[in-house]
């Protein structure tokens, strides 16, 4: 058991680091498109924190799930306020006349 415990752990540090590296390159014009695409991505996320509080697993993992749920489920919705956000800055003016 210590041993997956030690390999999850690595595998979590080096994934952010390279998170840190790859979002630190990304240009200023391309961090809110590539932010909205991911933020999309935590919908997966709130299904398995749903499964997660759901398994009846004792009252600690019901406890993560719903913390869970509540965190990528405000990750969704901010993500798709800053999308709609961003798109009404593309959109045309209509002339008064």
């Amino acid at each position: 058991m210590n041993g997956e415990i030690m390999v999850s752990l690595y595998i979590f540090v080096l994934a952010i680091f390279a998170g840190f590296e790859l979002i630190t390159r990304v240009p200023p014009l391309l961090h809110t498109p590539l932010m909205s695409g991911a933020n999309a991505v935590s919908g997966i996320t709130i299904v398995g924190a749903i499964i997660s509080a759901g398994a009846g697993r004792g009252t600690l993992a019901t406890v993560l799930g719903f913390l869970a749920i509540v965190f990528a489920t405000i990750n969704v919705v901010g993500g798709f306020l800053v999308t709609d956000r961003m798109l009404e800055m593309f959109k045309k003016e209509e002339k008064k006349q």
